[in-house]
């Protein structure tokens, strides 16, 4: 039997769970009350996610507890949201008290420039999220099919245009955080508050967006959030110490699934140029546009990206200016050298320092943990959360720099410039135990790997060379594996499909050069490419630019060409 093409498409089981769910109340609130059980239902486990926080289990332990006849080991992950990636000491310290107090110990701080906190168990969720909010940081949309955390540059060459920057960030998250009144009804018993004071969403409507959307500040030379992987992108472009408008770019995003073809890693295009002032309305209409046109049927279909490639960059344009009621200036030139962060001691043009902090895998436990505590204790600061999931210590004075100095010595902190380039250049996603969807480790496993790897590069004469290199335990691209010179993609348990090719810029996709590969192949596919580009490479060339020009792989420069 032949399917009509005409017949509108079913729905996925999402869309009515937010359909029915009453601007995302669900039966939350009634499903914290159950004690039987440290889940809650599967509806309400969507509907959490739109208030920041998932429902998971240790994996490690789930086995067993299967065969004991035991529940499973749930808890919470909670992701509090920082825009810009810019947060206070008190706020730090509120937020590490939490880490302890109710979660795993540990502070996971993540590539959207968001802190996430681990193993918190259901009777505590509620007042968890609570004291969240009462460091004035909070939770909503954090997760769930909303404009997430907007990211801002964490490493600027010039604090005035930084600032510029993180205020069109913070201006975007203000105007795109979701409206409803559920969240303070639901976490804070109702209290009065800055955010969700609304019962209608006057954005996005009574079933939000298809899928997650993203949103990123950019400021060249250093594209440091990586803003072609976003569904919405600006980039700052700078006339003396004001930006003067920013070039717009839509339709980017790195999940795909592992073996359906038509899902695939996609770079944002660049589609024209506005004014600071009308950076607002454009983010307004571009949500609008994938609210309206966004596929609701299937949602590894849902994203921006997809919209954009099956109707066309052209017809994008055109709805948005329409919308808009006026149209986007032509583009403005603009460049970018690196995705990296600035690490060690940094001087600002107006004398203040900043200390960049390597954090790896965006795991802070430990020394390093009570070491920052006591820099948020004592010092006079500001805290900028990276996307590449490391820590900037800024807007600090000569003398509080070596009062830092003294801590970071007392708490036997690594300095970050004694470590190699490539470790300084590396991403991992949480996995596995606690996430749902890893079919592999990768934080607990990347930096084995590096170790090896480091072995291999100093041999080489590598050690100070910046190779990025990425690493997830599912296809999903939490940790943008596909922007990695070097990408690791777990396919099954240890083994993984090992990418190469991609710009340090962030401007150029990588591609599958072995597939399902276990640790010992990873190593040894990889030593004779580092062989080569050791004695071969040409001066400044960068490690995935010469994988493109010995033919190791082919060039991907948009997300249709990934799987030729």
């Amino acid at each position: 039997m032949i399917s009509d093409p005409n017949k509108p498409k079913k729905l996925s089981a999402n869309e009515g769970i937010k359909e029915e769910s009453n601007y995302l109340r669900g039966s939350i609130s009634e499903s914290l009350l159950d004690d039987s059980t440290g889940s809650i239902p599967a509806s309400d486990a969507q509907l959490t996610k739109f208030h920041g926080t998932y429902l998971q289990d240790d994996r490690d332990k789930r086995m067993s507890l299967i065969k004991e006849k035991k529940e499973k080991a749930f808890s919470f992950m909670i992701r509090v949201r920082v825009p810009g990636g810019v947060c206070t000491p008190q706020q730090w310290i509120g937020i590490d008290d939490l880490s302890g107090k109710f979660a795993d110990g540990t502070l996971k701080l993540t590539t959207r420039q968001a802190f996430q906190l681990h193993g918190i168990l259901k009777r505590n969720l509620k007042q968890t999220m609570k004291e969240i909010n009462d460091t004035l940081l909070d939770t909503l949309a954090a997760c769930g099919d909303v404009n997430r955390n907007v990211m801002s540059p964490a490493n600027p060459f010039e604090s005035e245009l930084h600032g510029q920057a993180l205020d069109i960030a913070q201006q975007i998250h203000d105007h795109l955080t979701p409206q409803t009144s559920a969240y303070a009804e639901i976490w804070l018993d109702g209290e009065k508050t800055a955010i969700g004071e609304s019962v209608v969403e006057p954005i996005y409507g009574k079933t939000y967006l298809p899928r997650k959307f993203k949103i990123a500040v950019a400021l060249p030379p250093r594209n440091d959030v990586d803003v072609f992987s976003n569904c919405l992108g600006f980039v700052g472009i700078a006339e003396g110490d004001k930006i003067i408008g920013y070039n717009v770019l839509v339709g980017g995003g790195l999940g795909m699934t592992h073996g359906k073809l038509a899902t695939f890693p996609r770079l944002a295009d660049v589609i024209g140029f506005c004014t600071p002032e009308q950076v607002i309305q454009v983010s307004e209409e571009v949500v609008k546009i994938q609210r309206d046109h966004g596929d609701r049927s299937d949602r590894r279909h849902a994203r921006l990206k997809y919209t954009i490639e099956d109707r066309g960059v052209e017809w994008f344009k055109e709805e948005l200016n329409q919308r808009l009621g006026w149209s986007l200036e032509p583009t403005k030139d603009f460049y970018f050298e690196s995705t990296t962060d600035r690490y060690g001691w940094n001087q600002d043009n107006d004398g203040h320092w900043t200390y960049g902090l390597f954090v790896e895998g965006g795991r802070l436990r430990g020394k390093a943990k009570a070491a920052v505590r006591q820099i948020a204790q004592d010092i006079d600061c500001e805290f900028r959360l990276t996307a590449n999931q490391n820590l900037v210590i800024a807007r600090v004075t000569t003398i509080s720099k070596m009062a830092i100095e003294k801590i970071l010595h007392k708490f036997e902190v690594t300095d970050s410039l004694s470590l190699s380039a490539l470790r300084l250049n590396s991403i991992s996603c949480t996995a596995l135990p606690t996430c749902s969807l890893a079919l592999a480790e990768s934080e607990r496993y990347l930096p084995t790997l590096i170790d090896e790897l480091d072995d291999m590069i100093d041999k080489l004469g590598l050690r100070d060379e910046s190779i990025a290199i990425r690493s997830t335990g599912c296809p999903n691209g939490c940790g943008r594996p596909y922007l990695g010179e070097i990408g690791l993609v777990g396919k099954s348990p240890g083994k993984y499909n090992l990418y190469l090719g991609a710009g340090l810029d962030g401007m150029r996709l990588n591609k599958l050069y072995r597939p399902a590969i276990p640790h010992e192949e990873i190593i040894s596919e990889l030593r004779p490419v580092l062989e080569d580009f050791s004695k071969n490479r040409f001066e400044s060339e960068r490690f995935g630019d010469f994988c493109i020009r010995k033919d190791y792989v082919k060039e991907t420069t948009q997300g249709a060409d990934f799987h030729d």
